[in-house]
């Protein structure tokens, strides 16, 4: 292992702008996989704060009982799907209408809107399906006259986030093994230009392991520094975003962590890839 290191070391000072052209293009090819991360990231983001609105609305039969509904609220909480439930009044259903549409608080009066149960439901299981069944589960109550919750809005919301992960992983699978070849192009400059070297490594009986292993490590250290440059610009682009522009997430450690391992690993791959293909060759 010490002797691969230096081997590494030696290849780097030999061509240190090749071994910098590498790393740029490792790191460029990364980057614009991070661009496209850090747009599944905000967009994600953006769908959960949408779906976070997402709720259902019971409205109550006019001359229904207060303590009816409140009796029915209990059993109705119990629902697994529901997080919370609220009852909400005439008086403060009219209040509302009010303070939201101002401009039209003349046409309102104490009688125009119905009391209604607002459920919110538990993160995970306010898609479509879910929202359905608690829908229905409440149209059992006689004192419900009607249920609303934006059906075509959840299923175009859920269609819409299943559609941006669908695109999330073909393009990253793309941006990946785009970077693979790049990586394995360069190690494979590499193998060229030191391919007489490796003949003589050869003949003094060095194994096929011990010449590959000096890439490989090459090829792993390319990816690490690569990531981390990655990582770096894309930082950059979303400050400038988010400072000239609008406010972006960036990610988190786990991910930021994540992210170089996956360019080290895609480094290691495009170095075997190639060297096993080309080593043959010398």
């Amino acid at each position: 292992m010490r002797l691969a290191a230096r081997e590494v070391l030696i290849g780097f000072r030999r061509a240190p702008l090749l071994s910098v052209l590498s790393v740029t293009t490792i790191a460029f090819s990364l980057f614009a996989f991070g661009l496209f991360g850090l747009v599944a990231v905000n967009l994600r983001r953006s769908l959960e704060q949408v779906e976070e609105r997402v709720e259902i609305r019971a409205f109550i039969t006019d001359g229904t009982a207060t303590e009816t509904v409140v009796a029915a609220m209990e059993p109705i909480e119990k629902i697994p799907q529901v997080a919370r439930v609220d009852l909400v009044t005439k008086d403060q259903a009219l209040e509302r209408a009010r303070r939201e549409l101002g401009e039209f608080s003349d046409v309102f009066d104490g009688t125009f809107l119905p009391a209604s149960l607002e459920l919110r439901l538990k993160d995970g299981f306010r898609d479509p399906a879910n929202a359905k069944a608690v829908a229905e589960r409440l149209e059992t109550y006689a004192f419900v006259d009607d249920v609303r919750y934006g059906e075509e809005w959840v299923a175009k919301l859920y269609r819409l986030r299943n559609i941006a992960t669908a695109a999330g992983l073909i393009l990253g699978l793309a941006f990946a093994a785009v970077a693979i070849i790049i990586i394995g192009t360069t190690i494979r400059m590499a193998v060229l230009a030191r391919s007489r070297e490796i003949s003589i490594m050869r003949l003094v009986g060095a194994t096929d392991w011990f010449v590959r292993l000096p890439f490989l490590i090459e090829g792993f250290l390319k990816g690490v520094l690569g990531g981390t440059l990655a990582l770096l610009l894309t930082w950059a682009a979303s400050a400038t975003i988010s400072r000239y522009f609008i406010e972006t997430t960036f990610f988190g450690a786990q991910t930021a962590l994540v992210g170089v391992l996956s360019g080290a690993l895609i480094g290691l791959l495009g170095s075997a890839v190639s060297v096993g293909r080309h080593l043959r060759k010398v």
